[in-house]
């Protein structure tokens, strides 16, 4: 019998390492993909896509639409330091349903929050791009305002992203604030504001590189910052914990010391970004490419811990309370790996 022409590339494929993706996969699917392929696309090339669609529009008939675009920038370009410009409209977006349906995204909580007070969500491990952290508490699709009635959650990311036109006005509608002291204590301030989140990635671009699949090692021993925010302000502290976040991508191996680590880091401590390139999958295959994998992911909450305000706290009082939040954290770990990893036993979290 001739073989067929599609057995042949079926055969070829294989041969080269390529698994496709089968035709009848059910649309509700290829949407949740599309949603996360497009979800990436945004955070790897949105801010150069959409500079360059800036200048394009500098240097076409309408020159003068972006003239008047750069002057109410400039004019509104610390406003990602002063609270932000949420528009739930966009928090709402369809799209956000099929990304979180593609891993899926679960948000959990462990405890109650009062809406008389405002809190610190410190948010662990970053990963690669923080897929838990960005459907939870950057869009409307996990039902935060549900589950923390009287909340108002805001993610804080780096600064240097409020400066690309376009882009900025995207994420300021998210929510999303800059990571300035002046921004956290604008949101955290008790006299101003009441049922606030902050979610700071505290591990931040350096915890990124340390993000492999099944391993769990984040940056806290030397990151005291967020406490010094908290006991400013009067927050209270809350551990949050994305399990599996670490087994979305699968990024290349790069050990301390490695040529490609040494190169990693040089970059950070240059751009503040850390260049980890998102190996996964491919919008039509299974074996290549940078849309992420279909790996369940559970943001977790845990307990609130009080924080008496303290405007001017010495090393020591820092230190202090550090060490009670890394002890909390690590208990939320412990107590939940179990629910939410299947090879719990054998996971560990490290601190660094």
């Amino acid at each position: 019998m001739l073989e067929t022409a599609a057995d042949m590339f079926r055969k070829i494929s294989r041969s080269v390492g390529i698994e496709w993706a089968p035709l009848n996969v059910p649309m509700s699917r290829r949407l949740q993909t599309l949603a996360a392929t497009a979800w990436v696309c945004l955070a790897l090339f949105g801010q150069g896509t959409l500079l360059y669609l800036f200048l394009t529009l500098l240097y076409s008939d309408y020159w003068w639409l972006g003239i008047l675009y750069a002057a109410w920038m400039l004019n509104d370009i610390d406003v990602c330091h002063k609270g932000g410009r949420t528009i739930q409209w966009v928090r709402n977006w369809g799209w956000w349903n099929y990304f979180r349906d593609y891993f899926p995204i679960k948000l959990v909580k462990t405890a109650d929050l009062e809406p008389s007070k405002n809190y610190l969500f410190a948010c662990y491990p970053h990963g690669v791009l923080s897929s838990g952290a960005y459907c939870s508490f950057a869009t409307n699709a996990l039902n935060f305002h549900k589950l923390f009635p009287g909340l108002t959650p805001h993610l804080i990311v780096l600064g240097g992203h409020f400066l690309f036109p376009f882009f900025r006005d995207l994420i300021l509608s998210l929510g999303t604030c800059a990571s300035s002291q002046e921004s956290l204590l604008h949101l955290l301030n008790p006299k101003r504001f009441q049922g606030n989140c902050v979610a700071i990635m505290v591990g931040g671009a350096a915890e990124a590189l340390d993000s492999h699949p099944g391993k769990y090692k984040i940056i806290l021993s030397r990151r005291k910052g967020f406490i010094r925010i908290a006991m400013k302000s009067g927050a209270s502290l809350v551990p949050v914990f994305s399990f599996g976040e670490t087994d979305v991508f699968r990024p290349l191996n790069n050990p301390e010391n490695s040529l490609l680590r040494r190169i990693q880091e040089k970059v950070r401590q240059i751009t503040g970004v850390s260049p980890v390139f998102p190996l996964g999958r491919g919008m039509f295959q299974y074996s290549f490419g940078v849309v992420p994998l279909r790996s369940p992911v559970t943001t977790v909450v845990g307990a609130p811990m009080e924080v008496t305000r303290n405007l001017e706290p010495t090393d020591e009082e820092v230190d202090e309370v550090h060490a009670e939040f890394t002890k909390r954290l690590v208990q939320l770990f412990e107590n939940e790996k179990s629910k939410y990893l299947k090879n719990h036993e054998e996971v560990q979290l490290v601190i660094t």
